[in-house]
């Protein structure tokens, strides 16, 4: 199948199973790549832990902060399905910087973002993210914000409400009547954006290679395994990743390390239009969607820096 010819089938397989969905995904070898609205700007969610994470790393290196530092953290009490780790703890515990990223990202704990959002805010973590070299995603709040949803507001019995609100609440211009999904209040990013930043994690770029090292191994210990993990992980492939979801939005960026040497990033970022909370076919979909695009750069890569966009793309 030519190129054209899978990507408007993937697409196509996207909308049908009620997903918009912008996608990238880049041979880290050729810079080859194949996605699908990668430039499109969307609330990042979760991801915006990763971004966290290296900005607090980057201050350990400096010396700015101290990773063994015990910090006391309040309990986040929250008991709707979702939050993990101190975001549901019942009582306040004290933990080293070093733990609190590792439940930041591995376990995607809103809590202990939270506590490191305190030693490094939003704007400096967008700073550092631009001293790198950076561009294209922007931090502008903490994580607890995720916790004040619609969700947060109806019984479990109607939940489904919520999303329907998510999914019609929004502008032509991207703004929303939800906060946490408008774009000009919320964290965000596009797919393009993560994959840049992934890619200067994993190949050498202004980030310093201890902070790179320390995040790679980060995302490689990433518990949350059920939506893009499934197509890329094997005992010929190691995935690292993160992912983010938010009412009505599920993502998730990572990389794929195959045993012969290749390495791809991937990041999906997508809406459904499906107001339900539970969703597990478009996990499945948004995995296979992105696996295709892998196998299909895998064939036969072009020149070292050729780029391959659906419709939607370039």
């Amino acid at each position: 199948m030519n190129t054209e010819a899978l990507l408007r089938e993937v697409r196509e397989q996207l909308t049908d199973g009620g997903l918009r969905a912008c996608l990238l995904v880049r041979d880290l070898s050729t810079g080859e790549e194949l996605g699908i609205e990668p430039d499109t700007e969307l609330p990042s969610a979760s991801l915006v832990k990763v971004p966290l994470a290296l900005a607090t790393l980057e201050r350990i290196r400096r010396g700015e902060l101290d990773g063994a530092t015990a910090l006391d953290v309040a309990p986040g009490r929250v008991t709707t399905p979702g939050p993990t780790g101190l975001s549901r703890f019942r009582h306040p515990a004290r933990i080293a910087i070093d733990d609190l990223l590792y439940l930041s990202t591995c376990l995607s704990d809103g809590t202990a973002a939270d506590a490191l959002f305190a030693l490094t805010p939003p704007e400096q973590v967008t700073g550092i993210l631009r001293d790198a070299g950076l561009r294209g995603i922007t931090v502008r709040h903490r994580t607890e914000e995720l916790f004040d949803t619609p969700v947060e507001r109806f019984d479990a019995d109607q939940v489904h409400l919520a999303h329907a609100l998510a999914i019609d609440a929004g502008t032509s211009g991207r703004g929303h009547r939800v906060a946490q999904l408008d774009t000009t209040r919320a964290n965000t990013g596009s797919a393009r954006s993560f994959t840049d930043l992934l890619q200067a994690v994993w190949t050498p770029s202004k980030i310093h290679p201890e902070v790179a090292e320390r995040l790679r191994d980060l995302l490689a210990h990433n518990v949350l395994r059920h939506r893009l993990a499934p197509d890329f992980s094997s005992d010929a492939s190691r995935w690292s990743s993160k992912t983010g979801t938010l009412l009505n939005l599920r993502h998730e960026i990572g990389v794929v390390e195959h045993a012969g040497g290749e390495t791809f990033a991937i990041a999906v970022l997508t809406e459904s239009s499906v107001p339900a909370g539970a969703q597990p076919g478009v996990d499945a979909l948004m995995a296979e969607a992105a696996r295709r695009l892998r196998d299909h750069l895998r064939q036969g890569p072009g020149p070292p820096g050729h780029l391959r966009y659906g419709p939607g793309g370039y």
